[in-house]
């Protein structure tokens, strides 16, 4: 009886270690999100001034951001039929993305301004944390996975 009060406070505390977690987490993808997002608009809306205007085509970024968005869902697929070669094939996708070139990462960054460095943070964190995932996808750790994809 003693056994099965302890082991059921253990799992309370890891239960709420993870809420506490999660919601950490939460925050710094809703901002990392909301960054991302205001520079993407603010480079597409430049973009599309400059289309109009001399004819330029659009960014890069737009097209990595577009292929990363694609990896990520079909990681998700992948994680929801535990297809786990579906998700070693993709998790270098993800960590590995293409960048931009060198003008149009200056261009980028300065739109970005003061949040600049958080750009390259973040764009950091999400390398490591594909890395991270292409080990846990070798483990097939169900668990794992889900756990690293969600730092993504």
């Amino acid at each position: 009886m003693k056994r099965k009060v302890k082991d059921v406070v253990s799992n309370e505390i890891q239960l709420n270690e993870v809420d506490e977690m999660k919601n950490a987490n939460t925050y710094n993808r809703k901002t990392s999100l909301f960054v991302i997002v205001a520079i993407l608009l603010a480079a597409s809306s430049v973009t599309w001034a400059d289309a109009n205007n001399n004819g330029a085509k659009p960014i890069v970024l737009r097209t990595i951001m577009l292929e990363l968005n694609k990896n990520m869902q079909t990681v998700t697929d992948a994680i929801s039929m535990e297809d786990w070669e579906q998700m070693a094939k993709t998790a270098p996708l993800i960590a590995d993305h293409p960048q931009p070139p060198l003008s149009e990462k200056v261009r980028i960054l300065s739109l970005a301004g003061s949040d600049a460095s958080k750009f390259k943070s973040f764009d950091k964190q999400t390398h490591q944390a594909a890395k991270e995932l292409e080990e846990v996808v070798m483990e097939q750790d169900g668990k794992g996975v889900i756990a690293k994809f969600e730092t993504l």
